[in-house]
């Protein structure tokens, strides 16, 4: 049954403020995705903190100003990390190539293309950057440390 006006008005009402209260939006193209993969690519996002909704793609367009012609089908992957909804989609991605593909997206409110999310998935996870973050500050008193134990050595 098609929907009528109102419905579709309301949706493009839902998408704009879910766009607008997340920290990210990945536009998830997919080609051929059987139901049982769309079952685990649902469940290993929801996981992460995302939803996952599939939407018309002339409904998304109304709710995002600026936002180019999308090919194919159209999901739309969120979340309020801003990390998660491209990290899950890409490692779908690898163990399901040609059926998903990341389209584009927003991160930080701006309308990115593909590749710039692309290069968001190689952000390593927080966890990681706490601890890179924590070596950066320990390293000059290590090093500090160490300097000093070879002074001590050396006047013995």
């Amino acid at each position: 049954m098609p929907k009528t006006r109102k419905q579709k008005e309301e949706n493009v009402a839902t998408l704009r403020t879910v766009l607008k209260e997340v920290g990210s939006a990945v536009f998830v193209g997919f080609n051929k995705l059987k139901v049982s993969d769309e079952r685990q690519l649902r469940k290993s996002l929801r996981e992460n903190g995302v939803s996952y909704t599939v939407t018309k793609k002339t409904l998304l367009a109304r709710a995002i100003d600026g936002l180019s012609e999308l090919p194919g089908q159209v999901a739309l992957a969120f979340g309020t990390d801003p990390i998660a909804p491209a990290k899950g989609i890409a490692d779908f991605a690898k163990k399901h190539e040609g059926v998903v593909s990341i389209l584009g997206g927003i991160f930080e409110g701006k309308l990115v293309d593909a590749s710039k999310m692309q290069m968001i998935v190689a952000i390593p996870p927080r966890q990681t950057l706490l601890g890179m973050l924590a070596n950066v500050l320990n390293a000059p008193m290590q090093k500090i440390a160490i300097a000093l134990s070879e002074v001590a050595k050396n006047k013995s």
